[in-house]
């Protein structure tokens, strides 16, 4: 069986020893008899086995001459020095070893029968090329250097996986080309160095078997282990994504085992609060927290003594605890960390602080469960590793703050992507003159954006102030009878004068909630139940013997916070606040692929219903390709979406608490205006006195009446599209029709001239009513609004 089967290489492997004999040869010249006998002992048996100088790549042979391989080898593998090194003799890019050291047999061994030597970072695909790069330096004397560093991964007697780099002594080859080796002249050379990943070009300039490699290699093998992990810990640390997939702590499990020569130990970590002085778990990177026992938070004090408080908080400095029984015993139990310990079944621990020169980040938590596998001693190793968990949890804090402050500027005073480059422009510009000016004050440029077409459109709750007023006045009177019922149970003995006077108020403030309700009355009875009745109430408690049921019952019902009932109030609030939810999701997320058909600016707010302003043109696209396509595509995109959020509100009217109706209402402005971000308020606002009309009809238009009439122009049922243009009418027209083709309008279309605002006149309305639609099944089912009501009602 010959080394070379199976293999594609540009060198033909000959195990050969001449290179090695030919430096007896040399020795054998020398003043030392001792050294010249040695010397002519082994060249003679080199004379008498040829094929030791010559080469062979038969299998077989090594076989056979493994007694004179052995003895030419013996100054190589020193008989003195075979159970310390670990060195091994061998053919490059092959995985056959023809000696080796007691040691390195010794490590194989215990390893396992079943485990397979392989060399973990050398390069399959690589290999051809590599070996032509040592052609190039043997035979061409071309300095190139491709040396890396290869190593092991060997498993000792507890199953801990142990490194060994590799180094290799390559005196004793030699490459020799063959009669088919093509020449490589400087072009060749140049053209290769550019090329290294193109294997086919190295092909043709080293064809296969074009060389003969004559000799072998000597591998000199270290143990790195603990270099190794402390590498592995800082790779796995720098790379940001790694730290986040739930593997990277079982990772770390591995590494800490080889790094501290522990089998089966547990990694964890609690990150340190310092405002409320509490260790947290550290979400997203699969690690749990053995300190605090995988609660989310838990006070400093309540989990460490007041030693290891000290220890970790104030020296920053690591211990370690042995024997956890032997301590839970001795403190019997009452000390916080090692009663933890003790609960989840751990044996042995190291904390070591995670700190910086501005104090405490973090514990890191190292468990077993054998004692005494964990003490102080190979604590001691983790000198060498917390510079770089430090850096990293510095990292890692340094990025939540930069996540944090972009959830407040989105969630709080956000930039919407489609204008940000505006923004990064100017601060940018900001930095600059900052530095040119070293001290004066730079200016801030403003944000401003010419030539835009504004869209508004409004979903909005209808008589939402009468329905809170209404909520309002039964929450009220519930309350006031509530009240009344405690007084009536009165015994006759405690029926004072006062509290007579206070039924004849509870009764005036009944007729002013049913005839009078007046913006103050609300105060009013609020400030009645806190300070005159709620103290009575506790009086009666404490003091007395009676109504003690019905008092009992008050409070059952009133709010903690709010000192009232907030029953019918909360239910006007809740379906307020999930009628904007619902819509705003939808609303968010047909904005997705509205910003994928042509990028504009957009934002919306939450008021009794839903509200959106967009602006679309060529300066906040900041390319030359806006055209007044996107525009109408972009006005038709909002007629179909407020259906979708109404029609969907009206489909889902029975998830909310109480049944409210909403009104859809569009504003078409026909001429492009300017926009300017206002830094004092942080957000977009028109620019100059004429735009300003925009805003004041905005304002002000869903509350316009029908002119004539006592109608306003918004109702419930029916989409509403003010414009002031002849061409918006026509243009609209066209949308409405298309979409009563998709059975999305009706037919009753009206053209409605407005009453004049403060300050503008001429405005008209396109009024249609909405057919809501309701898939059942694999059919759609069609109502008008009344149709719907009747059907909500049945």
């Amino acid at each position: 069986m010959n080394i070379n089967d199976n293999i594609e290489s540009p060198l033909k492997l000959k195990i050969s020893f001449n290179k090695l004999l030919e430096d007896y040869e040399t020795l054998s010249k020398s003043d030392d008899e001792f050294i010249v006998a040695k010397a002519n002992q082994i060249l003679e048996i080199a004379n008498k086995f040829p094929e030791l100088r010559e080469g062979f790549s038969d299998f077989s042979t090594l076989k056979v001459r493994e007694k004179e391989i052995k003895i030419i080898l013996q100054d190589t593998f020193n008989s003195l020095l075979t159970k310390n090194e670990i060195k091994t003799a061998s053919v490059p890019f092959h995985d056959l070893i023809f000696n080796a050291s007691e040691r390195f047999k010794s490590i194989i061994k215990t390893a396992g029968d079943d485990f397979k030597l392989q060399i973990k970072n050398m390069p399959e695909d690589d290999v051809y090329i590599i070996a032509c790069t040592i052609i190039l330096n043997y035979c061409y004397g071309y300095n190139l250097n491709l040396r890396r560093p290869f190593y092991y991964q060997i498993p000792d007697e507890n199953g801990i996986i142990r490194y060994y780099k590799i180094l290799y002594n390559a005196d004793f080859c030699e490459v020799i080309p063959t009669d088919i080796a093509k020449p490589i002249t400087k072009e060749d050379y140049d053209d290769l160095l550019d090329n290294f990943d193109n294997k086919e070009l190295w092909r043709e300039k080293f064809p296969p078997n074009s060389y003969i490699f004559k000799g072998f290699v000597i591998s000199n093998i270290f143990d790195i282990t603990d270099d190794q992990s402390i590498s592995n810990i800082k790779s796995s640390l720098i790379i940001d994504e790694t730290c986040m997939e739930e593997s990277f702590i079982e990772s770390f499990h591995e590494i800490f085992s080889s790094l501290l020569g522990v089998k089966d130990i547990k990694v964890g970590f609690s990150s340190y609060n310092k405002e409320e002085n509490t260790f947290e778990r550290v979400y997203g990177i699969g690690a749990n927290s053995f300190l605090i026992n995988n609660s989310d938070s838990k006070k400093c004090t309540d989990s460490l003594c007041k030693w290891s408080y000290n220890r970790l908080l104030n020296d920053n400095k690591y211990f370690s605890v042995s024997d956890v029984d032997r301590m839970y015993g001795l403190s019997k139990g009452r000390t916080p960390h090692i009663k933890t310990l003790h609960q989840q079944g751990i044996k042995s621990a190291i904390f070591a602080p995670i700190a910086n020169d501005r104090g405490l980040m973090g514990i890191l938590e190292i468990v077993s469960f054998k004692p005494q596998e964990l003490n102080s001693i190979n604590a001691y190793k983790l000198i060498d590793v917390m510079p770089f968990i430090v850096s990293a949890v510095e990292r890692s804090n340094n990025e939540e703050e930069n996540l944090i402050e972009a959830i407040i500027q989105q969630e709080c005073t956000s930039i919407h992507p489609s204008v940000s480059w505006k923004f990064k422009q100017a601060a940018k510009k900001f930095l600059l003159d900052s530095q040119k000016k070293k001290g004066s004050k730079a200016s801030f440029s403003k944000i401003a954006f010419k030539n835009v077409y504004p869209l508004f459109g409004q979903i909005d709750v209808k008589g939402s102030s009468e329905a809170r007023n209404l909520a309002t006045q039964k929450d009220l009177s519930l309350q006031l009878t509530l009240v009344d019922k405690v007084l009536e149970k009165l015994p006759n003995e405690e029926k004072l004068p006062i509290y007579e006077q206070i039924r004849f108020q509870i009764e005036s403030f009944n007729t002013e909630i049913k005839n009078e309700f007046k913006v103050d009355t609300e105060q009013q009875l609020t400030s009645f139940f806190k300070q005159e009745i709620e103290p009575l109430f506790i009086f009666f408690l404490e003091k007395k013997n009676f109504a003690k049921e019905e008092i009992e019952n008050y409070f059952s019902k009133v709010d903690t916070n709010l000192g009232v009932i907030y029953y019918y109030r909360k239910n006007y609030d809740d379906t307020i606040a999930l009628i904007n939810k619902n819509m705003s999701s939808i609303l968010d997320e047909k904005q997705v692929n509205a910003q994928n058909m042509y990028p504009h600016f957009f934002e919306r707010f939450k008021t009794d219903g839903v509200e959106h302003n967009m602006y679309i043109g060529e300066s906040i696209t900041k390319e030359e390709s806006f055209n007044s396509i996107y525009l109408y595509n972009l006005r038709l995109w909002q007629l179909q979406v407020m259906y979708e959020m109404e029609n969907s509100f009206y489909q889902n009217q029975n998830e909310y608490p109480i049944g409210l109706d909403v009104a859809s209402m569009i504003l078409v402005f026909n001429q492009p205006l300017s926009i300017r971000f206002r830094m004092d308020e942080k957000q977009f606002d028109v620019d100059g006195t004429y735009n300003a009309r925009y805003e004041v009809v905005k304002k002000r238009v869903d509350k316009a009446f029908i002119k004539g009439t006592e109608e306003r122009i918004t109702a419930k049922g029916k989409m509403s599209i003010v414009y002031s243009h002849k061409e918006d009418e026509i243009e609209y027209l066209k949308y409405v029709r298309f979409m009563q083709s998709k059975n999305m309008f009706g037919d009753d279309v009206e053209i409605l001239d407005l009453q004049d605002l403060q300050g503008v006149t001429g405005l008209k309305a396109i009024r249609v009513s909405m057919i809501y639609q309701k898939n059942e099944g694999d059919e759609n089912t069609f109502y008008t609004y009344d149709d719907l009501i009747k059907e909500i009602k049945a």
